[in-house]
């Protein structure tokens, strides 16, 4: 079987922060059948869907990546509902809308994929992807293995899941979604997208989502709005001022290590201020410079 695969493939564009290098081998399965035939014979492959809440160095990322952006199948039956790992959060909200059904309107405005935010068990306006969730199809890379895991068992909590902890790469998933008339859906989504062009960075402002976990009891904007983050900035990076757990690459220089260098800034200031130790939401892949290393080691060290 010939999968599609490119060498040194620059990634920078496909990020959200529009920060990265190249990907030593890069693979674009673009159905199930090709992307099990990579999982089986590639050695410790990472897998990318939407690359909407990572940060890739700038030196770039050795290895084999495979990407699930063509793996976006849709399928539906009744109120059940089946995505394929890549499947985009807009795409399955619209889909959702256009067969009746509720519970993805969150999601309308997510870039991330079904795999991605599975794994992170995302969550917006009080509605989460586990919610209507029953059931995922993961491969265990160890084991060669796939099978199914239930919801009650893929231990979910806030920005958490099994997956973290696992080799698991996520398949597809199943849900069972209420049915509720189109026009209401539609209002929802509508809803959610005016509140995130209100409270979250347009994507003329490139952005990787929020940068740091909530601590329990508090959220971590708020803690960084009163250390005064809304003023950091690191050479290209700077936090966006309309809220300041966002950074923003916004004339597209930042480099990986400037967003480093900015997130050890906010992370210092409250750890100052406050003695919490903010944890990152963004996760940073790739071939590190010293420097790099270095902040990593505080910044991911938990």
């Amino acid at each position: 079987m010939r999968v599609e695969v490119r060498r040194n493939y620059p990634v920078k564009n496909l990020t959200a922060f529009k920060i990265g290098g190249s990907a030593e081998n890069f693979y674009l399965p673009k159905n199930e059948e090709e992307f099990l035939f990579l999982l089986e014979r590639v050695e410790n492959p990472i897998v990318f869907g939407s690359w909407s809440n990572v940060l890739i160095s700038s030196q770039g990322i050795k290895g084999d990546i495979i990407s699930t952006a063509k793996l976006d199948e849709i399928k539906f039956d009744g109120n059940k509902v089946f995505a394929l790992g890549g499947v985009k959060g807009p795409a399955i909200s619209r889909a959702a809308a256009d067969a009746e059904l509720t519970g993805f309107e969150f999601m309308s405005g997510f870039p991330g994929s079904i795999g991605g935010n599975i794994y992170m068990n995302a969550s917006a306006q009080n509605q989460c992807i586990s919610d209507y969730l029953t059931r995922i199809k993961v491969f265990e890379l160890s084991t060669k293995k796939t099978f199914f895991i239930d919801k009650k068992d893929l231990e979910l909590g806030y920005r958490k899941s099994l997956l973290q902890r696992k080799d698991y790469i996520v398949l597809f998933a199943e849900f069972e979604l209420p049915h509720s008339d189109k026009t209401s859906v539609l209002k929802l989504i509508q809803k959610n997208l005016d509140f995130r062009r209100e409270h979250q960075p347009n994507l003329s402002k490139p952005n990787a989502g929020s940068v740091f976990k909530n601590p329990e009891g508090t959220s971590a904007g708020k803690l960084l709005e009163e250390v005064g983050a809304k003023g950091f900035s690191f050479n290209g990076a700077r936090v966006w001022s309309g809220h300041a757990n966002f950074i923003v690459n916004s004339n597209k220089s930042a480099s990986s290590e400037d967003v480093l260098e900015l997130m050890l800034m906010m992370y210092n200031a409250v750890e100052n201020k406050f003695g919490i130790k903010l944890h990152p939401e963004v996760k940073y892949f790739g071939v590190q410079t010293k420097r790099e290393e270095e902040i990593c080691n505080i910044l991911y060290r938990n």
